[in-house]
Protein backbone atom coordinates (compact mmCIF):
# COMPACT_ATOMS: atom_id res chain seq x y z
CA UNK A 1 0.00 0.00 0.00
CA UNK A 2 1.40 3.29 -1.16
CA UNK A 3 0.76 5.45 2.21
CA UNK A 4 0.15 9.60 1.67
CA UNK A 5 0.95 11.89 4.68
CA UNK A 6 -0.87 15.26 4.69
CA UNK A 7 0.64 18.04 6.70
CA UNK A 8 -2.16 20.70 7.75
CA UNK A 9 -1.70 23.97 9.83
CA UNK A 10 -5.89 25.04 9.54
CA UNK A 11 -9.23 23.59 8.82
CA UNK A 12 -7.97 21.17 6.29
CA UNK A 13 -10.75 21.56 3.29
CA UNK A 14 -7.94 20.38 0.43
CA UNK A 15 -6.80 17.32 2.93
CA UNK A 16 -10.97 16.80 3.42
CA UNK A 17 -11.27 16.87 -0.31
CA UNK A 18 -8.30 14.51 -1.06
CA UNK A 19 -9.43 11.95 1.55
CA UNK A 20 -13.09 11.93 0.55
CA UNK A 21 -11.79 11.87 -3.36
CA UNK A 22 -9.64 8.49 -1.89
CA UNK A 23 -12.59 7.06 -0.45
CA UNK A 24 -15.22 7.72 -3.42
CA UNK A 25 -12.72 6.46 -5.95
CA UNK A 26 -11.69 3.25 -3.48
CA UNK A 27 -8.05 4.68 -3.94
CA UNK A 28 -6.87 1.41 -1.93
CA UNK A 29 -8.13 -1.01 -4.54
CA UNK A 30 -7.89 0.86 -7.38
CA UNK A 31 -4.55 2.45 -6.80
CA UNK A 32 -3.68 0.37 -4.31
CA UNK A 33 -3.16 3.74 -2.09
CA UNK A 34 -4.09 5.53 1.14
CA UNK A 35 -4.07 8.48 3.29
CA UNK A 36 -2.04 7.10 5.96
CA UNK A 37 -1.71 10.49 8.15
CA UNK A 38 -2.31 13.84 8.53
CA UNK A 39 0.39 15.93 10.65
CA UNK A 40 -0.14 19.41 11.75
CA UNK A 41 1.60 22.11 13.19
CA UNK A 42 -1.12 23.36 15.48
CA UNK A 43 -2.99 21.35 18.03
CA UNK A 44 -5.99 23.47 17.14
CA UNK A 45 -6.24 22.37 13.61
CA UNK A 46 -9.62 21.88 12.46
CA UNK A 47 -8.82 19.38 9.95
CA UNK A 48 -7.42 16.93 12.66
CA UNK A 49 -10.96 16.56 13.84
CA UNK A 50 -12.27 15.41 10.31
CA UNK A 51 -9.39 13.19 10.01
CA UNK A 52 -9.88 11.22 13.16
CA UNK A 53 -13.48 10.54 12.31
CA UNK A 54 -12.23 9.16 9.22
CA UNK A 55 -10.07 7.00 10.55
CA UNK A 56 -6.69 8.29 9.21
CA UNK A 57 -3.62 8.38 12.11
CA UNK A 58 -2.98 11.99 12.82
CA UNK A 59 -0.10 13.80 14.79
CA UNK A 60 0.87 17.49 16.21
CA UNK A 61 4.21 18.62 16.34
CA UNK A 62 4.24 22.36 17.66
CA UNK A 63 6.86 24.35 15.72
CA UNK A 64 7.21 27.03 18.41
CA UNK A 65 8.53 23.92 21.13
CA UNK A 66 11.34 24.11 19.19
CA UNK A 67 14.52 26.11 18.87
CA UNK A 68 14.98 26.19 14.98
CA UNK A 69 13.26 25.60 12.03
CA UNK A 70 15.73 23.19 11.43
CA UNK A 71 15.23 21.43 14.61
CA UNK A 72 11.36 21.42 13.84
CA UNK A 73 11.57 19.97 10.57
CA UNK A 74 14.27 17.14 11.40
CA UNK A 75 11.75 15.35 14.05
CA UNK A 76 8.75 16.62 11.90
CA UNK A 77 10.71 14.08 9.24
CA UNK A 78 10.88 11.72 12.00
CA UNK A 79 7.33 11.66 12.32
CA UNK A 80 6.53 11.60 8.61
CA UNK A 81 9.28 8.38 7.72
CA UNK A 82 6.90 6.12 10.38
CA UNK A 83 4.54 5.83 7.92
CA UNK A 84 6.79 5.18 4.76
CA UNK A 85 4.99 8.05 2.64
CA UNK A 86 5.06 7.17 -0.80
CA UNK A 87 3.78 11.17 -1.00
CA UNK A 88 3.98 13.74 1.62
CA UNK A 89 1.30 16.36 0.64
CA UNK A 90 1.23 19.87 1.95
CA UNK A 91 -2.12 21.00 2.23
CA UNK A 92 -2.32 24.79 4.15
CA UNK A 93 0.67 23.62 5.83
CA UNK A 94 1.81 27.04 6.98
CA UNK A 95 5.68 26.24 7.84
CA UNK A 96 8.21 27.68 5.03
CA UNK A 97 10.51 24.17 4.93
CA UNK A 98 13.97 23.99 5.43
CA UNK A 99 15.94 22.63 2.35
CA UNK A 100 17.08 20.15 4.43
CA UNK A 101 13.87 18.68 4.67
CA UNK A 102 12.90 19.12 0.68
CA UNK A 103 16.13 17.22 0.30
CA UNK A 104 14.59 14.45 2.50
CA UNK A 105 11.43 14.39 0.54
CA UNK A 106 12.84 15.31 -3.17
CA UNK A 107 10.26 13.77 -5.90
CA UNK A 108 8.27 12.98 -3.07
CA UNK A 109 6.59 16.04 -2.21
CA UNK A 110 3.63 18.41 -3.69
CA UNK A 111 1.89 21.43 -2.27
CA UNK A 112 -1.11 23.45 -3.34
CA UNK A 113 -0.62 26.96 -4.41
CA UNK A 114 -3.81 30.02 -4.60
CA UNK A 115 -2.38 31.33 -7.96
CA UNK A 116 -1.35 30.56 -11.52
CA UNK A 117 2.32 29.92 -10.97
CA UNK A 118 4.59 30.87 -11.89
CA UNK A 119 2.24 34.34 -11.31
CA UNK A 120 2.47 35.82 -7.32
CA UNK A 121 4.16 33.13 -5.25
CA UNK A 122 3.82 33.58 -2.06
CA UNK A 123 1.10 35.26 -0.13
CA UNK A 124 -1.55 37.39 -0.43
CA UNK A 125 -2.36 36.32 -4.05
CA UNK A 126 -5.81 36.93 -4.90
CA UNK A 127 -5.47 40.69 -3.63
CA UNK A 128 -2.27 40.87 -5.78
CA UNK A 129 -3.58 39.67 -8.35
CA UNK A 130 -7.12 42.13 -8.16
CA UNK A 131 -4.65 44.76 -7.60
CA UNK A 132 -2.66 44.09 -11.08
CA UNK A 133 -5.65 43.80 -12.96
CA UNK A 134 -5.74 40.34 -14.01
CA UNK A 135 -8.47 38.95 -15.95
CA UNK A 136 -8.05 35.36 -14.67
CA UNK A 137 -6.51 33.47 -11.41
CA UNK A 138 -5.81 30.02 -10.38
CA UNK A 139 -4.59 27.52 -8.44
CA UNK A 140 -1.63 25.47 -9.11
CA UNK A 141 -0.80 21.74 -7.64
CA UNK A 142 3.13 21.61 -7.85
CA UNK A 143 6.25 19.57 -6.98
CA UNK A 144 8.10 20.64 -3.75
CA UNK A 145 11.65 22.39 -4.39
CA UNK A 146 13.82 24.00 -2.28
CA UNK A 147 13.19 27.32 -4.16
CA UNK A 148 9.40 28.60 -2.54
CA UNK A 149 6.98 28.32 -5.25
CA UNK A 150 8.92 27.32 -8.34
CA UNK A 151 8.68 23.36 -8.83
CA UNK A 152 7.82 21.51 -11.81
CA UNK A 153 3.63 22.56 -12.29
CA UNK A 154 1.41 19.48 -12.53
CA UNK A 155 -1.84 20.93 -12.97
CA UNK A 156 -3.20 24.41 -12.68
CA UNK A 157 -7.18 25.62 -12.77
CA UNK A 158 -8.28 28.81 -13.91
CA UNK A 159 -11.14 30.72 -12.74
CA UNK A 160 -12.16 34.56 -13.70
CA UNK A 161 -11.48 37.79 -11.46
CA UNK A 162 -14.91 39.53 -11.67
CA UNK A 163 -14.97 43.36 -11.47
CA UNK A 164 -16.73 43.29 -8.00
CA UNK A 165 -14.73 40.44 -6.73
CA UNK A 166 -12.64 41.09 -3.38
CA UNK A 167 -9.76 39.00 -2.15
CA UNK A 168 -12.20 36.95 -0.68
CA UNK A 169 -14.48 35.87 -2.88
CA UNK A 170 -11.72 35.62 -5.25
CA UNK A 171 -10.53 33.40 -2.67
CA UNK A 172 -13.78 31.42 -2.20
CA UNK A 173 -13.97 30.99 -6.02
CA UNK A 174 -10.02 29.62 -6.24
CA UNK A 175 -10.70 27.14 -3.29
CA UNK A 176 -13.65 24.96 -4.82
CA UNK A 177 -10.95 24.56 -7.75
CA UNK A 178 -8.22 23.64 -5.86
CA UNK A 179 -10.35 21.11 -4.19
CA UNK A 180 -11.09 19.43 -8.08
CA UNK A 181 -7.77 19.84 -8.68
CA UNK A 182 -5.26 18.48 -5.61
CA UNK A 183 -7.40 15.24 -5.55
CA UNK A 184 -6.58 14.61 -9.39
CA UNK A 185 -3.39 15.54 -8.99
CA UNK A 186 -2.39 13.21 -6.05
CA UNK A 187 -4.00 10.43 -7.75
CA UNK A 188 -2.21 10.63 -10.40
CA UNK A 189 0.54 10.48 -8.83
CA UNK A 190 -0.35 7.29 -7.14
CA UNK A 191 -1.18 5.89 -10.33
CA UNK A 192 2.48 6.26 -11.89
Amino acid sequence: MKNIVILISGGGSNMAAIVRAAQQQDWAHRLGARVAAVVSNKASAGGLVFARENGIATEVLDHKSFGSREEFDAQLAKIIDQYDPALVVLAGFMRILTPGFVQHFEGRMVNIHPSLLPAFPGLHTHQRAIDEGCKFAGCTVHRVTAELDVGPILEQAVVPVLPDDTADTLAARVLTQEHVIYPRAVAQLMRA
